[in-house]
């Protein structure tokens, strides 16, 4: 019996997509489409699910939770106009007819950069000398509670 995950790939073959690009088309993270692949999620969230209908308007729930049907729907030339704008960012199919976008849009001057003080921070690093140490006195300990001094013979 075909899965989910089985019809998400096909729809993925079909578009040309790699996981990556597909997990970034619909929205989801990555980790989302390779725990979906690898068995961790045996199914999509519905949030996914929601974001897949957003992503491709063209596709068949129905085909794509039961495998029933077609995988796509018939779209009307309008439908297709939309999916291709929200896949292009403008509607490039009917310049004609033109969409009303740039009645709608506004220029905004930029904004000026705040000027942030920065501040210098200094930091001094000195090395003290030592005066020169001498070992006075070497202790040993053994497993038996005991221990041994030994002092160095001092040359004068």
């Amino acid at each position: 019996m075909e899965e989910i995950k089985d019809r998400i790939k096909l729809l993925m073959d079909q578009e040309g997509l790699t996981s990556a690009g597909f997990a970034d088309r619909v929205g989801v993270s990555q980790a989302t489409i390779s725990h979906l692949f690898n068995g961790r999620n045996k199914y999509p969230s519905t949030e996914v699910l929601l974001k897949l209908h957003d992503s491709f308007p063209s596709l068949s729930m129905d085909w794509l939770l039961y495998g029933a049907g077609e995988s796509r729907k018939q779209q009307s030339q309008e439908e297709v106009e939309t999916e291709n704008a929200d896949l292009y960012g403008e509607i490039f199919m009917n310049p004609v007819k033109g969409t009303g976008l740039g009645e709608e849009r506004k220029e905004m001057a930029p904004e000026e950069p705040q000027k942030k003080v920065k501040t210098i921070v200094k930091q001094e690093i000195t090395n003290k000398e030592r005066p020169l140490r001498k070992i006075t006195e070497i202790r040993i300990f053994f497993d038996d509670n005991t221990y041994e001094t030994f002092i160095p013979q001092r040359n004068q």
